[in-house]
């Protein structure tokens, strides 16, 4: 289970990707070695975003926070219920 600050730690890394659709397109191009849901991601999202991490072999982690609270981490004026970790390469 990924903690506060480790998720503080991967955005000071500037690995991170903030929001579904920027994740959703590297998904597809397969540069992402993880995905963080929180605990309120709408269904449909997990859907799309756990059939495309199946298919490129990419973890996803639950978190055990909403949405509004990963904007607050993340100090961002916004929910934010997708966030990604990019591959070294």
């Amino acid at each position: 289970m990924a903690t506060i600050d480790n998720i503080k730690a991967l955005l000071k890394s500037k690995k991170a990707v903030i929001g579904t659709e920027k994740t959703l397109k590297l998904l597809r191009a397969g540069k992402l070695k993880k995905i963080y849901l929180t605990t309120n991601c709408p269904d449909e999202v997990k859907g799309d975003i756990s059939h495309l991490a199946k298919l490129g072999k990419t973890d996803i982690e639950q978190l055990s926070i909403p949405n509004d609270e990963l904007g607050v981490i993340c100090k961002k004026p916004f929910a934010i219920s997708v966030l990604a970790e990019l591959n070294e390469r």
